[in-house]
């Protein structure tokens, strides 16, 4: 009971003072913001008075974006557009900020991507292209900022998934990407305090796609994997950001399905099923 009283006060505390932790003028770089919570994430820093570098695959979806934070008062915002497929993407997107911005405060890591169209799901090159995205060009970005962020005792913020925690059905590289983004930035956190670099890394958790593609996934036809989106999602990840948490979950309850886990690590198949509504047949 403490316990939770404890956990209740502190949860209260970071919601109403989390806004002193960021200054005014922070120099952000955010990957994946022209869709979704990277687009909200975008528009929440702007509010905040940060400066941006922003960065996703099209660059007509990030020039809007760009436009709706100049509107919202964003002294200085920059976008380049890079696919984060390509091996060299990474550290010209870093030394672009750096260029722009002067040095970096947050560099926060949000984007994704399933297998592209025509791909079959388990296929080598599949998973390449998978593993480049959604593991690799992170430990490469994270490579490249340290510096900055040691320098400016920055921030690191992840963006993941609960499938990195909890694997689901049909996802079965993708959620090896997310386990293996958990366990590499886990490990960084500790090389850096005993190093005493002054960088502190967020892992922030997001919440499941959505049922309808898991469906899919099962009836063969690949869909994109769906994070939880909005104002609250991207205000979480900006309070962990803030206040130096090493950890935040989104939604909440996502928190308590990773501890369930251990007490049903193998949910049996019919479970499965039932949970998407479908049947061997409609497969």
């Amino acid at each position: 009971m403490q316990v939770l009283l404890l956990t209740g006060l502190g949860a209260l505390f970071f919601t109403l003072y989390w806004d002193d932790n960021f200054d005014p003028g922070s120099r952000v770089l955010l990957t994946g913001a022209s869709t979704g919570v990277g687009e909200e994430l975008a528009y929440q820093y702007a509010r905040l008075g940060a400066h941006l570098v922003l960065t996703a695959t099209t660059e007509a979806l990030l020039h809007k974006v760009v436009g709706n934070c100049r509107k919202l008062g964003a002294l200085k915002v920059f976008y380049i557009a890079a696919d984060m497929a390509s091996p060299e993407a990474p550290q010209h997107v870093v030394q672009f900020a750096l260029d722009k911005l002067g040095g970096l405060d947050y560099l926060v890591l949000n984007h994704v991507g399933g297998a592209p169209a025509g791909l079959r799901a388990r296929s080598a090159k599949a998973t390449r292209w998978l593993l480049q995205v959604n593991l690799l060009s992170y430990v490469q970005l994270t490579s490249c900022a340290l510096p900055s962020l040691a320098a400016s005792r920055g921030s690191l913020v992840v963006v993941s998934s609960v499938l990195g925690h909890v694997p689901a059905y049909f996802s079965s590289l993708y959620s090896a990407a997310k386990f293996a983004l958990d366990g590499f930035f886990g490990f960084l956190r500790r090389e850096l305090d005993v190093q005493d670099v002054n960088v502190a890394i967020t892992l922030c958790v997001l919440g499941l796609r959505e049922r309808t593609s898991a469906t899919e996934g099962v009836r063969g036809r690949a869909q994109p994997w769906l994070a939880a989106a909005g104002p609250k999602a991207a205000l979480a990840v900006i309070r962990g950001g803030a206040t130096w948490a090493s950890g935040v979950f989104y939604p909440w309850r996502f928190h308590l399905l990773c501890v369930l886990r251990g007490w049903l690590p193998h949910p049996p198949a019919w479970f499965i099923r039932q949970d998407l509504n479908v049947s061997i047949a409609a497969a």
